[in-house]
């Protein structure tokens, strides 16, 4: 077992995320460090709970804890207020007291599901995240994003609960599918393209979804993109401020995402829409060339796309319905140069001219 450990420390509940291999066998151990009570409860969906839900168990009753199962549907088109009805139902009926915690296990939809369902049970209950995707590793099981999609847009119900630790196990990769694996390399380069460059330019000289890829250097990339979030959510817990520069590719990428029913992956609509607005930000001159061409090239060399053929009209109504949305204006991420990303406030009319000028070049 190797393991290397970030602090994340927010003002909600300061945390540690354990970024490691052969970690799933030690989810009890951390468990019982931080959590007092004698029950658990395991969300999971049912993709990723036939492959690692047992040793989670068996790792939690060892801890001492009394653990039970709790399965939902696998996929983006399940994470709705329904689902979580369901599972809130489910987690009641285990019997947890405010004293136990949920173990969310999975990528970030589960993540999501399971983060939400504990900040809404009782109240708020503890919660311990187990990423199981790359995606949920270096971005959305750190930071306490929680939430669920609505039929208007993406993540749209939601809360801010911090977890009380995150065990990331790149192990788990193992068994990621490679166009998985592909998609979650958006977000990698999203952090690296915010706060280090030397990161960027070692993606895309080496994208992270090729075949030489040791676990090693997963078990680095990893931990640098943690440290990355960490920062800036120790700095701007409730998004409020710097904060929004995570954002970054995000309100055309959402768009994207949620325009085409959720059939492309969230790290490839956030690659597509930091492309999309390099160009436009070029092309306005609020950005370099020179972050549109290392931007483009990073995705460009992990296979993901750079654009998307979306009706500009379509994208335009799903990213006005985005939480980023403020009034009548909006704010955006603008990249200036690689490790210089600032929110910038537009109204509609200039946000319809970014779409106008970055998709569909």
């Amino acid at each position: 077992m190797s393991e290397k450990i970030v602090h994340v420390s927010t003002k909600q509940r300061p945390y540690d995320v354990h970024v490691g291999t052969e970690l799933l066998g030690e989810v009890g151990a951390i468990a019982r460090d931080v959590c007092a009570g004698e029950a658990v409860c395991v969300v999971s969906d049912s993709t990723v709970a036939p492959l690692y839900a047992g040793t989670v168990l068996d790792s939690l009753a060892a801890a001492g804890f009394d653990a039970t199962l709790v399965t939902f549907p696998a996929g983006e088109r399940n994470k709705r207020l329904s689902t979580m009805s369901d599972l809130l139902e489910e987690v009641a009926e285990s019997g947890l007291t405010r004293d136990d915690a949920i173990v969310a296990l999975g990528g970030g939809v589960t993540g999501d599901m399971g983060g939400f369902c504990a900040a809404s049970y009782l109240r708020g209950i503890q919660v311990v995240q187990v990423p199981t995707s790359l995606l949920a590793m270096v971005d959305s099981s750190v930071g306490g994003k929680v939430a669920v999609d609505l039929e208007h847009g993406k993540n749209l119900a939601g809360a801010f609960w911090q977890p009380s630790a995150v065990i990331a196990d790149v192990d788990c990769l193992a068994s990621l599918d490679h166009a998985l694996l592909t998609d979650s390399c958006g977000e990698v380069i999203k952090h690296a393209v915010l706060a280090d460059g030397y990161l960027l330019d070692s993606l895309t000289a080496s994208p992270l979804n090729g075949t030489d890829v040791d676990r090693s250097r997963m078990v680095d990339v990893v931990t640098e993109n943690v440290g990355i979030k960490r920062d800036v959510v120790d700095a701007d817990e409730t998004e409020h401020g710097v904060r929004q520069t995570l954002n970054l590719g995000h309100t055309i990428g959402h768009a994207v995402e949620a325009s085409s029913d959720f059939s492309l992956g969230h790290g490839t609509c956030v690659a597509i829409g930091m492309c999309c607005m390099a160009r436009a930000t070029e092309a306005l001159g609020w950005s370099s060339h020179e972050a549109t061409e290392r931007i483009t090239a990073a995705v460009s060399a992990h296979g993901m796309p750079t654009d998307t053929a979306l009706d500009h009209d379509i994208l335009f109504r799903f990213a006005t319905h985005d939480k980023k949305r403020h009034g009548d204006g909006m704010n955006v991420c603008v990249a200036r140069d690689v490790e210089d990303v600032v929110v910038r406030r537009v109204s509609l009319a200039e946000f319809r001219r970014l779409v106008d000028l970055g998709c569909g070049a």
